[in-house]
């Protein structure tokens, strides 16, 4: 099987194809798992924002602008259909593989041409169930694969090329705009431009507006909808936020493992036993510095989840083909590949198996009954996402670690005017409050206390 893949011959995609397929069959039709807690807030944020609300301005939550707008777009085609995330999201994973096995033959990245990266890539995306599912690191990784595949040909053109070095920029510029903490890639353009590529001024500046110009975008729709002011009040909380760690990094670490031994002895190969051109040499630090700031953005990130390890997978994908196309022994380069193919996503769904019989905090689950008729319009103010199963959002506080150091910071007269319009506007039906922080907001703001009854403990219902 390594042997069929090795070949130059585009038609070797066919068999990643069906890959893909098998995975999918096998992993949707057979071993599914519930929804995930992000996966419910993008399903509810996209219906939300259909009733015609505004991120920011109606809605307290962390999700990249661009990817809000992309989840109206499915609610609006599809309603809450997990399905449909996970057809769009492995739409998504072909459209990259295709396009990173594509960059690294154009530009002789390795001493022979070889769809080999196809297949690895395919692998490392079943590291966990949730990597080949729709979500803002989805989406945006998928513009930072064309950002790196425009830097790659800056390593092999002789002469300056306005369009790349503009589109380095833009691809950097919408990344972020899907998944804010995707911002990391604005300094990694900057170091590798000058210190890799060599940008003159010119290329430099012509990237840099590229990558601010999609910002700018969006905040002049931000500002035609007059909020503006709530965006950039939102936009310094999401980076400060306390996190949602639903796994931890030491389970990350156990399940990369693999991966990363092979990366690393490729890493050896490549750089160290072979020979290779000072073009491969600059796209091998390229993408060596690449994964660097990949970890930092892990400072950044505030759902800690499986899926957010995307970010790694071109880089992962580039240092193990090399593994592959170097290693002299071919009982070892074979059985590696088998369990590259086959064990990493059997292992990943024993893993995810044991997590659900442990009731991890990740999935969605149906747990306290808080007598709530479905259909009626709720605000969840907990970490627990659950009662959105059945009924839709009724008010402007999705997120709710964000909603607490929204609510927690200083507020001018302003502001506190602004939330009480949000809640007297949108009068969520039922408040489900076990923290308490909606009833500390109802002492804040005394004239909510007529429209709201506590019902049960923790449960606050519209008069």
């Amino acid at each position: 099987m390594l042997s069929f893949f090795k070949v130059n011959d585009p038609f070797r995609l066919i068999g990643v194809a069906i890959y893909l397929i098998l995975l999918a069959i096998v992993m949707l039709g057979f071993f599914s798992f519930p929804l995930t807690q992000p996966q419910l807030i993008y399903m509810v944020l996209g219906e939300r924002l259909s009733d015609g609300f505004f991120l920011y301005q109606d809605i307290i939550d962390d999700t990249g602008p661009l990817s809000a707008g992309f989840f109206t777009f499915i609610d609006f085609l599809f309603g809450r259909n997990q399905f449909a995330y996970e057809l769009i999201g492995r739409m998504l994973v072909l459209f990259q593989i295709i396009y990173w096995n594509t960059v690294l033959i154009r530009y002789r990245v390795f001493e022979e041409n070889t769809y080999l990266p196809a297949i690895i890539m395919a692998a490392l995306f079943h590291l966990s169930f949730d990597m080949a599912t729709l979500s803002p690191a989805l989406l945006g990784s998928t513009f930072l694969v064309l950002a790196i595949g425009q830097l790659f040909s800056q390593t092999v053109l002789q002469k300056e090329t306005s369009e790349s070095t503009l589109l380095i920029g833009i691809y950097g510029g919408i990344a972020t705009g899907f998944h804010l903490n995707f911002g990391i890639f604005l300094p990694y353009m900057i170091f590798m431009g000058i210190a890799i590529s060599g940008f003159s001024i010119r290329q430099l500046l012509l990237s840099l507006i590229g990558f601010f110009l999609p910002i700018l975008l969006v905040m002049m729709f931000y500002f035609w909808n007059n909020g503006l002011t709530e965006a950039f009040q939102i936009w310094p909380l999401i980076f400060t936020y306390e996190k949602y760690n639903y796994q931890s990094l030491v389970i990350w670490a156990v399940l990369g493992a693999f991966p990363l031994i092979l990366a690393l002895v490729g890493y050896f190969y490549s750089a160290v036993l072979r020979g290779s051109t000072i073009n491969q040499q600059k796209q091998r630090q390229m993408i060596i510095i690449w994964m660097v700031f990949s970890l930092a953005e892990f400072f950044l990130i505030k759902r800690q989840a499986t899926y957010q390890l995307l970010i790694f997978i071109p880089g992962l994908t580039f240092l193990i083909t090399q593994f592959f196309l170097n290693t002299s022994k071919s009982l070892i380069g074979k059985l590696a590949f088998l369990i590259l193919l086959f064990g990493l996503p059997i292992a990943g769904w024993w893993f995810w198996q044991q997590e659900l019989k442990s009731e991890s905090t990740y999935f969605v689950r149906s747990k306290a009954d808080y007598q709530i008729n479905p259909g009626e319009k709720i605000m969840v103010m907990s970490k627990d996402s659950s009662p959105y199963l059945e009924n839709p959002l009724g008010g402007p506080f999705l997120n709710y670690n964000l909603t607490k150091a929204f609510l927690e910071s200083e507020k001018t007269l302003e502001q506190k005017a602004k939330i009480f319009q949000n809640l007297t506007s949108q009068k969520p039906q039922v408040v489900i409050d076990p923290s308490g922080m909606f009833k500390n907001l109802l002492n804040e703001l005394p004239a909510l206390k007529s429209l709201y009854t506590e019902t049960h403990p923790g449960v606050f219902r519209l008069k």
